[in-house]
């Protein structure tokens, strides 16, 4: 079973974390796949741009990184301060930059009258 994000990362620790991703059933994700001759290095631009593309949205500085032909390498560093300096708003407005959404936090967006305890329910993940 997996564990809860806050009990994988501790900032107090290190803000610093090497993450890996890599392609299954020997997958091409970038270069030339030998195999099938196939040309897959369009996609390092897309996976570079995506990376700095997200660490604009979150508190993230990309320290480095590497696109290999399977996997790819970042180094991020939590930027703790950043975060804890956002306000309610930037937070959904930052996150509906990647997705729709919940529709709570799509009437928060609009600005729509909300209960006490629909603003706490849109608070309780920020204070976890």
């Amino acid at each position: 079973m997996g564990h809860p994000r806050k009990t994988l990362i501790s900032l107090k620790s290190t803000p610093y974390y090497h993450c890996v991703s890599r392609c299954v059933r020997h997958a091409f994700l970038c270069g030339k796949d030998e195999r099938t001759g196939r040309c897959f290095e369009h996609r390092r631009q897309w996976i570079e741009d995506r990376l700095l593309e997200l660490a604009k949205v979150f508190a993230l500085d990309i320290c480095a990184y590497a696109v290999m032909s399977n996997h790819y390498h970042v180094v991020l560093h939590i930027n703790a301060a950043q975060a804890e300096a956002w306000t309610l708003r930037e937070v959904a407005d930052r996150w509906h930059q990647l997705c729709k959404g919940s529709p709570l936090s799509q009437r928060f967006a609009r600005n729509e009258a909300l209960h006490a305890a629909e603003m706490a329910r849109l608070e309780w993940p920020l204070l976890s």
